[in-house]
C-alpha cells in the first residue's frame, strides 16, 4: 500500500495555492450623490479646520513678535 510522505492537512494547504476560484463576486454600489456631498463637505470640513488652526496658531509660536513686544513694553516702563 502507498503511503503519504505527508500529513493531510498539509496536503490540503499546498493544493490551495493552485485553487482557483470561478465565482465572481458582485460588482461594487455606486455611491449616490447625497454620500458623495457628503465625503466631500466633511473632507473640505477637515482641511478648514487644519488650515484654521494653522493661521490661528502661526501667531503664536512665532518668537520674534512676542520677544520684541515684550521688551519694548519693558523700555516704555523703565522711562
Amino acid at each position: 500500500m502507498f503511503r503519504r510522505s505527508e500529513p493531510v492537512p498539509f496536503a490540503f494547504i499546498a493544493e490551495t495555492d493552485r485553487f482557483r476560484s470561478n465565482v465572481t463576486p458582485p460588482p461594487r454600489e455606486r455611491a449616490s450623490a447625497g454620500q458623495l456631498a457628503g465625503r466631500w463637505l466633511l473632507g473640505l470640513t477637515i482641511v478648514a479646520g487644519i488650515v484654521g488652526s494653522l493661521v490661528l496658531g502661526m501667531p503664536a509660536l512665532s518668537q520674534n513678535n512676542l520677544s520684541t513686544q515684550h521688551q519694548q513694553s519693558q523700555a516704555a516702563d523703565n522711562r
